[in-house]
């Protein structure tokens, strides 16, 4: 057995690319009809939680009726957030998470768009914030192009309205 050294062919992913394909996986529980996104929080290289993209619990998931307000009325990516069922996979993974284990830990986040394209993973506003008062520290997520984008400091994500970056 060579161990992983590469003599063999063998290559193992980075910790950044084995998360983001759990978070790949995650995403395929969503109840989204129309993007489906998973989320994973490590601390240390261990899972604390994970979440994806869908109705809160007890009530009818967009899946299940077969149905999408957003959708129906043609409202663009990132618009209208009130007229969406879904609870965000990041914020799925916060609340599922111990708030002690999340201090200093990693979001990782991958999505899909209807046709299997991939999504792009940037968290959104309200997301960002969340990400913030958990006081989770990295961010990792998968560019529409297919790449991983790591953010070493959450806070570069937030961006507050109105400012000149927004």
């Amino acid at each position: 057995m060579s161990g992983g050294n590469g003599t063999t062919g063998f290559k193992r992913p980075s910790w950044d690319e084995y998360f983001i394909e759990i978070a790949k996986i995650v995403s395929s529980r969503s109840t989204c009809l129309r993007r489906r996104y998973g989320a994973v929080i490590v601390k240390d290289h261990v899972i604390v939680s994970t979440g994806y993209n869908g109705a809160p619990r007890g009530v009818l998931n967009c899946a299940d009726i077969n149905r999408c307000a957003r959708k129906e009325l043609n409202v663009p990516s990132g618009e209208r957030y009130e007229l969406c069922e879904a609870v965000h996979a990041e914020q799925n993974a916060i609340i599922n998470g111990a708030p002690e284990r999340m201090k200093d830990a990693t979001i990782y986040i991958a999505g899909f768009e209807e046709n299997g394209d991939t999504a792009e993973g940037r968290p959104c506003l309200l997301c960002s914030r969340m990400i913030l008062n958990a006081q989770l520290k990295q961010v990792v997520y998968l560019k529409k192009d297919g790449s991983i984008c790591r953010i070493d400091d959450a806070k570069q994500l937030y961006v507050p309205v109105g400012s000149p970056a927004s």
